[in-house]
């Protein structure tokens, strides 16, 4: 990206990509991950439109379909392609707002169809056997099961597990405050058995020595005193399915992908599992209404199997 961004810059767009990155950052408040895919797809359709010859003012709508049409000849997915011109739209809009063009023309650009994938889901089944193969004996085993516990019941984002502090825990109240995307907060019910793991882990954390600045954190590691990574996370999630014989793809989103699934089996609205998950569009979750007819059980739980069975 470096090398694309040099090139970009050297085209006599440093500016417009400097301001560009302030407003992700502090109109649109995205997370640093997010704010640079969005900046790398900019990048892509300056550095294509440089080498084409076309002034950033004078892009048009067919220069736009001849930018979508190259991506395909290279060989960049569907789904790749359509996040490219999410971001590519995200640039005009900016654009049109600081006054660099009058106009618009991404409006017109259409994506390409990408087909709904349906992610990998665990059985309840599957999910107890997944949390029993933590070591308990082992110093971390309590940690890593209040951690997958916490995940399911929740719904939770790795990274949101990750960033999970002290003063985020109501536990008495059982609810637990989760800072998702764009640092947007959301309060979410936390099942007793969740809490019960919780307060176990409790009982070890008292005794890691946590770094300066580590020491709001709820999941730290004992090796380091550090809040626990997302690699941590995702090697323990697939460390404990190989010893439970899970063959299934299974990460840390397995975990909420299930987790939405078991509510709308249990007869929760969309609506509803779109506010625990922190979905700002319903059609993100509309994913979970597929998921479901494809799997119906014969008996239809209630309510999230964790809390049934508190």
């Amino acid at each position: 990206m470096k090398d694309q961004e040099s090139d970009v810059q050297s085209g006599g767009h440093k500016v417009l990509m400097k301001r560009y990155r302030q407003y992700l950052m502090l109109e649109k408040s995205l997370s640093p991950n997010t704010l640079e895919a969005y900046a790398d797809d900019a990048l892509k359709l300056l550095k294509y439109m440089d080498e084409c010859g076309v002034d950033i003012q004078d892009i048009t709508l067919d220069d736009l379909h001849s930018f979508a049409a190259a991506l395909g000849d290279v060989g960049i997915s569907a789904r790749s392609r359509a996040r490219i011109i999410s971001g590519v739209r995200s640039l005009f809009r900016f654009m049109l707002l600081d006054g660099y063009r009058q106009d618009d023309p991404s409006q017109l650009l259409e994506s390409p169809k990408v087909g709904r994938h349906l992610p990998d889901v665990l059985t309840v089944g599957e999910i107890d056997s997944l949390i029993s193969a933590v070591d308990r004996t082992a110093r971390e085993g309590q940690r890593n099961r209040a951690m997958l516990e916490t995940m399911y019941s929740c719904g939770l984002r790795v990274s949101e597990l990750c960033g999970l502090k002290m003063d985020d825990l109501f536990l008495d109240e059982e609810f637990i405050r989760v800072t998702g995307k764009g640092s947007k907060q959301r309060l979410v019910p936390v099942s007793r058995r969740a809490i019960h793991e919780i307060r176990l882990y409790f009982n070890d954390r008292c005794h890691i020595e946590a770094k300066p600045g580590a020491e709001s954190y709820v999941f730290l590691s004992f090796r380091t005193g550090r809040p626990i990574s997302r690699v941590m996370v995702f090697d323990i999630i697939k460390d404990c399915a190989a010893k439970a014989g899970i063959e299934k793809n299974v990460s840390p989103h397995t975990l909420r992908h299930s987790f939405a699934t078991h509510l709308l089996e249990g007869g929760a609205n969309l609506v509803a599992i779109q506010s625990m998950l922190g979905h700002e569009k319903i059609s993100t979750t509309e994913i979970y209404a597929h998921i479901d007819r494809s799997r119906l059980r014969e008996e239809i739980i209630s309510h999230h199997p964790r809390n049934m069975r508190s």
